[in-house]
């Protein structure tokens, strides 16, 4: 019993020494208990010198290598609690660790011998060559001392493999064996020693206590889920909270996490009618007319209108498809361009002339013969009509007389015209009167008839159609 002390000693302070092995990425300690038993049988060793075999040499102890290994007569069962390993963890799957074991020795193959006590200390370098999973296989090689009572024992140079079974992340079951070879088969023979035990793994930090230990744990102060290395996915839309714009309401993945309650494709967060469908380009907000402004921005929202003016259509008062903001006749029709304004057409132009040519004056006077007023009010009629273009009236006479008689009374007879038709209503600032005396004739002078036609008003818009 006193060997067995020392060998406890051993593995209670490798388990307080955390600076030299580790068990595994998270926990780094493993610690297995369970019971051990001692075959002799199948190793071929030489019995002729061993104390414990001496008294047998006779007897068929040890058999050849691995025969009836599995018989189970040869073993020989410690205790339910007879072998304590406790390891730590190197890294790229290999860890080291310390077990002592004793058992009770009655037999060497089928030979019964007087009960002898066994003690050992093995250090092992195992190397568990599957990662992950709940299937655990290992291999093993190290080497030990073993004690025998009464007798010296000896050192042993030991090679196995064993598996581990894995419940949960620190629970699991083993099963193992091994060859110890005798490094001085006269005072201890060879054997092979099996273990079965339970094992618990230990020594990883979980600050957050969300399964995830905290040196895999993107967050690991704060409780997450595994598929997010540790972080939280606090409203259950599958996006981390890290990358969750929205992390407090459930949302899609192409909007970041983040909602979109009316299915328009703008989300939530951006969407300025969060619950009305809209186009994108406008926030996310109806446009009942298709006129490009918002229903909320639209001050006519059921009829089509630029967004200059809030949606509404622009008024047109005349009708002429020129409208009111670009008509500079916004309430007489006119093409769109002459800015909206009437224009003169031929017939009208030709209907002002008949009647200009039959404005009549008192002879050497600007003043109009009786009968012209009618054809004047007439012309006052059609002209007021197109009061928003420009009018020309020229006075003109026949060469009779002296040039500068003519001119002078040329410019009072077209001035006195202009100003009964502005008196009549046509604006003052859209007419112009021009007196060219006889230096226009449109007949001939030397004849009676040219020179009545000489003698003449003309008056035509500028922008008169030719």
């Amino acid at each position: 019993m006193k060997h067995l002390k020392k060998v406890l000693l051993i593995v209670l302070a490798v388990v307080f020494v955390n600076n030299i092995y580790a068990q595994d990425e998270n926990n780094r300690w493993l610690i297995d208990v369970g019971t051990n038993i001692i075959d002799f049988y199948p190793t071929g060793a030489d019995v002729d010198d061993n104390p414990i075999a001496v008294p047998y040499a006779d007897e068929e102890m040890t058999g050849d290598m691995f025969a009836d290994y599995f018989n189970t007569d040869h073993w020989n069962t410690g205790g339910a609690v007879s072998s304590l390993r406790v390891g730590y963890y190197v890294g790229s799957g290999f860890s080291v660790g310390l077990t002592g074991a004793f058992n009770k020795i009655s037999k060497v193959g089928d030979v019964r011998i007087t009960e002898t006590l066994l003690y050992d200390a093995d250090l092992d370098l195992r190397w568990n060559f599957l990662k992950d999973g709940w299937f655990d296989p290992y291999l093993l090689a190290g080497g030990g001392y073993t004690w025998i009572d009464n007798h010296d024992g000896g050192g042993t140079a030991n090679v196995g493999l064993g598996i581990n079974f894995w419940f949960n992340d620190w629970l699991g079951a083993n099963i193992a064996t091994k060859y110890k070879h005798s490094f001085d088969e006269d005072q201890l023979l060879p054997y092979f020693q099996h273990n079965v035990g339970v094992v618990f793994k230990f020594g990883g930090i979980d600050t957050d206590g969300d399964g995830i230990y905290d040196k895999n744990d993107a967050c690991p102060e704060v409780a997450g889920l595994e598929q997010f290395n540790g972080c939280p996915d606090t409203d259950g839309d599958g996006i981390q909270d890290s990358e969750d714009a929205c992390p407090t309401e459930a949302g899609l993945p192409e909007f970041n996490g983040c909602p979109d309650s009316d299915g328009d494709g703008v989300p939530d967060k951006d969407d300025a009618c969060p619950t009305e469908a809209g186009p994108v380009e406008l926030n996310g907000c109806p446009d009942s007319d298709g006129d490009g402004v918002a229903d909320k921005d639209d001050a006519c929202p059921d009829v089509a209108g630029p967004v200059e003016n809030n949606g509404c259509p622009w008024p047109d008062a005349d009708g002429d498809g020129v409208f009111d903001k670009d008509d500079e006749c916004p309430n007489i029709a006119g093409p769109a361009s002459n800015n909206g304004c009437p224009v003169v057409s031929k017939e009208v132009q030709k209907e002002i002339t008949d009647l200009a040519r039959a404005i009549y004056f008192v002879t050497g006077s600007a003043n109009f013969t009786n009968e012209t007023s009618i054809r004047m009010d007439q012309i006052s009629a059609i002209v007021n009509q197109y009061n928003t273009m420009k009018f020309d009236v020229e006075g003109h006479t026949d060469s009779t007389g002296n040039d500068k008689i003519n001119s002078k009374l040329s410019q009072k007879r077209a001035d006195a015209v202009r100003d009964y038709l502005v008196e009549k209503g046509f604006p003052a600032d859209m007419m112009v009167a021009k007196g060219y005396g006889s230096a226009k004739p449109i007949g001939d002078n030397k004849t009676s008839k040219g020179r009545q036609q000489n003698r003449r008003v003309e008056i035509f818009s500028e922008d008169a159609e030719r």
